[in-house]
Order: C-alpha cells, then structure tokens, then sequence
C-alpha cells in the first residue's frame, strides 16, 4: 500500500486501486497498525476512477511528511565508510568513521524540519561554500510515537563533503540547511518488513546525459533497521513520530560534484523513484 500526500490530501493506492482519505497526515500515519487500518479504509472506500487517479499521480505530489523531524544514520554501509574516511584522511579524521562502523552504537544525526524538506520534483540545494557537493539515496523509516516501523519512503541526504572532509566537526553545517533533504514520492506501508533484496539504485542528469549511474540492495547495511530505530527513541520522544534515513549505500566517485541543474532520480523497489533538480538556494547566491 501507498500513501501519497497530495494538495487535495491524502491517496492511498493498494492492489491497483486508488481512494482518497479524509483524514488528517500526522495522526492517519501515527496510528498503530497503520497497515491493518489502511487495508480495512480500502475495503470501506468507494475508489476513484482510473482517470482520477493518474490525474492526481501525474500531479504536483508532496514530501509524504507533516510535523515530523527528519534524523539520518550515518556510516551504515560499507561503501559510506570507505567515502567518509577517504574524504577525511587530509584532516585526520578518517579513524572516526572506521570505529563508528564497528562500534555498537551507531552515529545518528538530525537532518531537517519538515519545512526544509524538498518533495518529488522540487529542487534541492547545494551550497555556495562546499566546492564538492553529493547526493545520498537512502531507503527511510517512518516509525511512530511508540517506535515502530510503520513505512517506508526514499531519502535523499544532500551532503557537503568538503566542508565535513575538513572537520568532522562541521557535520551539521554539511548536512543541516535549507532543502539539503527530500522525501517522497509516497511512503509504501506494509504488514512485513521491506525485503532486504529491494535494489536502491541511483541516475544522475546533466543537460541530458548520465553523468552518474549505480545501483546496490538494503541488504548490505551493516546495522538492522529495529536497532537504529532502538537507538534514536533510546532518549528522544517524537509525538508525531519521526523520519530516519538509514544510510548512504551508493556513493559517486570523488571526481564528481554536483552541478546546477543537474537531475537526480533516485528508486527503490516497491516505493518508486524521487526526483529532484540541483539549485543553488535563490536567497544566498
């Protein structure tokens, strides 16, 4: 089942069937048994024809996000360790990633409010003070106020490698600023968790061309989704729940960078594809 946050409010899409939900984001997706509940709507609610539903999908779609905070994992694939420790080396930060890959704590960081989070076809920023610029596909968790995994949606954690490659100190300013997230295109509710074979795969686009394409599996992570889940709830309440992508599996290589108007589409198995173009931020250029 899918669920898509649309002007008009909310689309649930299951079995190839579409219904419009009237109800409320934060406490339809906050519920317990989301999926349970969400089978039971579908079986009560009249659908919408098939020409409402593709005009609604082929539509202006929003970030699948109301009030929540965003939190990402950090060095969680084997592929992120390797980046974060090459991009480092120069500041003799590099060990830091290699123990926090070991350890049994895992590195979890804030990400975003929900107002700066870019949704399908919206910009997201690079900034004007990193020379070396990247996107991060990561499959991410919905989890609710109780802390259980209710849904799925793809995350791109826009990251400033130089400017974390400098001081790893400066995390924040790499990773925290205005459309340095997004979400979308839908966040895909299940009974049973996502299957670990689920391909995340990753295009970038300049001017037309593949400059960028690789593709990897959610079953390389290193950590379980429950314990990242574990951790981030250890100390922390979030009474709407909250959104924590999982990790970076896919990273470009350190010749590139990105460009303005560069497109990047990223696609998971069972969610769809999250697309979004590269812009510097219109207030600060």
């Amino acid at each position: 089942m899918k669920l898509y946050k649309i002007a008009k409010g909310i689309l649930l899409e299951h079995n190839n069937a579409a219904y419009i939900i009237d109800d409320e984001w934060d406490s339809l997706i906050n519920r317990d048994n989301l999926a349970e509940y969400l089978q039971q709507v579908s079986a009560d609610t009249t659908a919408v024809s098939e020409e409402v539903k593709a005009e609604f999908l082929n539509g202006k779609l929003l970030a699948p996000i109301g009030s929540q905070e965003v939190w990402a994992a950090g060095v969680t694939y084997l592929k992120s360790r390797d980046a974060r420790m090459e991009e480092s080396e120069t500041s003799g930060g590099a060990s830091l990633y290699d123990k926090v890959y070991d350890a049994p704590r895992p590195e979890l960081f804030f990400k975003a409010m929900p107002y700066r989070v870019a949704g399908p076809g919206q910009e997201v920023y690079i900034r004007k003070d990193s020379e070396w610029n990247v996107p991060e596909p990561e499959l991410t968790l919905f989890i609710n106020s109780k802390g259980a995994i209710q849904g799925y949606t793809i995350g791109n954690d826009m990251s400033s490698r130089s400017i974390e490659g400098e001081n790893a100190l400066y995390l924040p300013q790499a990773k925290i600023y205005e459309r340095s997230a997004a979400l979308g295109p839908c966040l895909l509710v299940s009974p049973t968790p996502i299957a670990t074979e689920s391909a995340i795969k990753m295009i970038i686009r300049r001017n037309n061309e593949i400059v960028y394409e690789d593709a990897t599996t959610v079953s390389r992570i290193k950590r379980s989704f429950t314990e990242l889940a574990g951790y981030l709830y250890s100390e922390c309440d979030f009474p709407a729940g909250s959104f924590l992508m999982t990790g970076t599996c896919l990273v470009p290589p350190a010749t590139f960078t990105l460009q303005q108007g560069n497109v990047v589409e990223i696609t998971i198995d069972g969610i769809g594809t999250l697309t979004n173009t590269i812009n510097l931020n219109p207030k600060h250029k």
